[in-house]
């Protein structure tokens, strides 16, 4: 698919819990305990926070369509900049992600392509919807034969330890099993059928909700987006998440929402707690939308983001097949 130009958003505000109109003014919405420097200072070195990882979704294609070309960039950037993991947010492999941990495609579309040392460290994977029309649980499986490739269950959570003090709470969640209409595809329905959505949505609320003192920062990784200025801006999936995740993540104060399945560059800030972010350019791109209110940047562009996270500060730079940094925001706490 032919590259576009990026066009960078100008909204302000926070992602929201209620159902926005795409073209729904803003002006009347107020701060949140976030606030958002669209572009962050230059003197702002990833060096000067304590955890770091990278983020890439929609990618496997056996390295074609650009595929390479991010997954050299994101080598790069690992060498010459702190890393600690990778997180990967679904589409995982494509057309029909695979059918077992043995499927040839582990190699031709993740071990083969990125290949750097510096990519060699922890990958915390989620399900998409490609991934769900082969056995999804060989993802699973496959955790158990190779050393970065660390997804325990279809849904999970882990806390990332802040040097100097608290915690990073991130919660990877399953969202192909929250889409009503999944459960009567057949192309989905084989693999979604056996799943219990309410149950999931209620370990994530008490997850949420259990979570400690000392977590800082609440991030959730899901495949499908709440929100986007891309192709599914009005699609059933988009709308089915966004009804089941809403509230939770408003009532639970999540920060972010770390999404991909659009294939592009987004971050989006809505009225509401938490702010949201597209990361879908693995391989693919499509178009998307300019001057909708609630998007500070959108780009119809290949590549990945670089988060950086201390206390009181995140940071999230958005990053080009070429290694160009197209955009970056610092999200503080007061």
């Amino acid at each position: 698919m032919k590259r576009r130009d990026f066009v960078k958003g100008t909204a302000l505000g926070a992602i929201g819990v209620g159902v926005l109109s795409p073209l729904q003014s803003l002006a009347s919405v107020g701060k949140t305990h976030l606030e958002s420097e669209d572009i962050a200072p230059r003197s702002e070195l990833s060096n000067d926070y304590p955890v770091h990882f990278m983020a890439v979704g929609d990618w496997g294609r056996n390295g074609a369509d650009h595929q390479k070309h991010v997954a050299v960039q994101m080598g790069k950037w690992a060498t010459e900049n702190p890393n600690d993991f990778i997180l990967s947010l679904g589409d995982n492999f494509y057309p029909k992600g695979v059918t077992s941990e043995h499927d040839p495609l582990w190699h031709y579309s993740f071990e083969n392509i990125y290949t750097d040392f510096a990519l060699q460290w922890d990958w915390y994977p989620i399900l998409g919807n490609h991934d769900y029309i082969s056995d999804p649980d060989a993802q699973v499986r496959y955790s158990k034969i190779s050393r970065r490739w660390k997804m325990p269950a279809r849904y999970y959570s882990k806390e990332v330890p802040i040097k100097g003090g608290g915690k990073v709470l991130m919660v990877f969640i399953d969202t192909c099993p929250l889409i009503p209409e999944f459960h009567s595809s057949e192309q989905y329905r084989p693999w979604v059928q056996d799943q219990q959505p309410e149950k999931q949505l209620g370990w994530l609320n008490e997850t949420l909700k259990n979570a400690g003192p000392d977590v800082k920062w609440k991030m959730v990784m899901g495949h499908h987006p709440i929100y986007t200025v891309g192709p599914r801006i009005k699609n059933y999936d988009t709308l089915a998440v966004r009804k089941v995740l809403s509230d939770i993540f408003e009532q639970n104060k999540v920060d972010v929402y770390l999404s991909g399945h659009d294939h592009s560059l987004q971050h989006l800030a809505t009225p509401g707690f938490t702010q949201q972010f597209i990361s879908g350019a693995g391989s693919e791109v499509t178009p998307v939308t300019a001057g909708i209110p609630y998007s500070k940047f959108e780009a119809s562009e290949y590549g990945f983001m670089y988060f950086s996270i201390d206390q009181k500060r995140l940071n999230a730079k958005i990053i080009d097949h070429t290694g160009k940094i197209l955009y970056q925001t610092t999200l503080k706490k007061s």
